[in-house]
């Protein structure tokens, strides 16, 4: 009986284990302001969560507990949100590590790109020969279970296996998209397409068509959704004899007739949020009877840090479709399709339509002072008598009574004050103040 424990205890320590890597991406330029001050990974989403809920979640799920996030700029509220929400048993070896770019003797850089950001942390995964790397983007919206491309991975031999989105060929272009043979085996890789004559090479077999859950008539190509499963010994050598930076465009393209690549077909629901028009919508579909993406499924919970509010308090309001966050407290206000964080504040009389509010980080119980006319800043959260449309309000805003606040007219990158228009949307800026009676129209 000893020596048959012993021997399971050796089998399970000499099994492979899967290394799950969550890019953190650049300076995040196409989602300012929201990343003015923080990191893309650790941007509010769905009222309670963080976009890098959403990756780090997917592998718990799929029973992968050894993830390391790699990052560099404004990372001090993504730490924060890490170590208060991901606490492990100490047995259970699992861990969510960030990796921030760092002078070594070997090197001074920041990271310079995808594939660079992995290179400069490989002495950090502690890997075995048998081991392989999952590697993940941090501002996607998805539900996946990993343990299925792992599975087709390890059952086809392969030695780098691409996550790949079915689209239609008018939106290829700006993606990574690949012609597939019907063995799944990849035989090209062309990064952001436009010529037609080349998207035309790329279409799907009709053998491929048949994995779709529902293809209807329509055309499609496979893009790659910048989720690769690596074996280790394909990925250091691919690192360590190339100084390119970039995996979608330049060290996978020089894999192709090196190694086995193949696609792992991924046919559910998929939003790149890379831009603030992307995040703005993904969050608002949200709101919708059956939203795209389901955050009540209790088989597959989306993790995050465990506030322990208070239930909301909502007085006399009229809210039609709305997620409303832990402890906020609302009176008198009509909401229309709004996504409200936690501990978020609207005033008497107000009016949010089309507003993604991202909510506060505490509660204000005395008024706050400053050199405005009346000595006083307005109260965190939204004023009274508000109208606000198409919006995102940032953590710990400050707007007056009698604002009235839209992007409608507005040039793209205007800004006044803390308000900034980005994208058809209207921003106020985390931490930003909006005084009394301003008028943004």
């Amino acid at each position: 009986m000893h020596g048959a424990f012993r021997k399971g205890m050796l089998t399970q320590r000499m099994k492979s284990k899967v290394i799950c890597v969550v890019m953190g991406g650049g300076h995040g330029s196409r989602l300012q302001p929201l990343t003015d001050q923080r990191c893309k990974p650790a941007v509010p989403l769905a009222g309670k969560y963080r976009l890098v809920d959403i990756p780090i979640s997917n592998c718990l799920n799929s029973g992968y507990n050894q993830i390391y996030v790699l990052t560099q700029f404004n990372t001090a509220s993504l730490h924060r949100h890490i170590q208060e929400a991901y606490k492990f048993d100490p047995f259970g070896g699992g861990f969510v590590d960030i990796l921030s770019a760092e002078q070594t003797e070997g090197g001074e850089q920041w990271y310079q790109g995808t594939s660079d950001a992995v290179r400069q942390n490989l002495h950090h995964f502690g890997a075995n020969d048998d081991d392989l790397f999952l590697i993940l983007s941090g501002d996607q919206l998805y539900r996946m279970n990993f343990q299925e491309i792992v599975d087709q991975h390890r059952k086809t031999g392969a030695d780098l296996t691409i996550a790949a989105k079915p689209v239609e060929l008018s939106d290829v272009e700006g993606l990574g998209v690949m012609r597939v043979n019907d063995d799944l085996s990849i035989t090209e890789f062309v990064e952001k397409p436009k010529d037609p004559e080349v998207v035309a090479k790329l279409i799907l077999s009709e053998a491929l068509r048949g994995r779709l859950n529902d293809p209807g008539k329509r055309k499609y190509c496979l893009a790659s959704m910048g989720i690769y499963v690596f074996n280790k010994a394909t990925l250091f050598n691919a690192l360590e004899t190339s100084s390119a930076d970039d995996f979608g465009g330049e060290i996978i393209p020089g894999l192709l007739g090196k190694a086995g690549l193949y696609s792992f077909i991924f046919d559910g629901y998929w939003e790149d949020i890379g831009t603030v028009r992307a995040f703005f919508d993904a969050n608002l579909s949200l709101t919708d009877a059956l939203p795209p993406f389901n955050f009540f499924d209790p088989a597959r919970v989306i993790f995050t840090h465990a506030r322990f509010l208070p239930a909301s308090k909502i007085n006399r309001c009229h809210i039609d479709q709305a997620i409303v966050a832990d402890g906020c407290i609302i009176t008198d206000a009509k909401l229309k399709r709004c996504v409200i964080g936690v501990r978020s504040y609207v005033g008497e009389g107000s009016t949010l339509e089309e507003v993604v509010m991202m909510g506060q980080d505490y509660y204000e119980s005395t008024p706050q002072k400053n050199d405005n006319p009346d000595g006083m800043i307005p109260h965190l959260g939204v004023g009274k008598n508000c109208r606000i449309r198409k919006a995102i309000i940032d953590k710990d805003a400050r707007i007056g009574d009698n604002v009235r606040l839209s992007p409608e007219g507005k040039p793209d990158l205007y800004r006044q004050g803390d308000v900034v228009v980005r994208d058809g949307v209207l921003i106020v800026t985390k931490k930003g103040i909006v005084p009394n009676g301003t008028v943004i129209i």
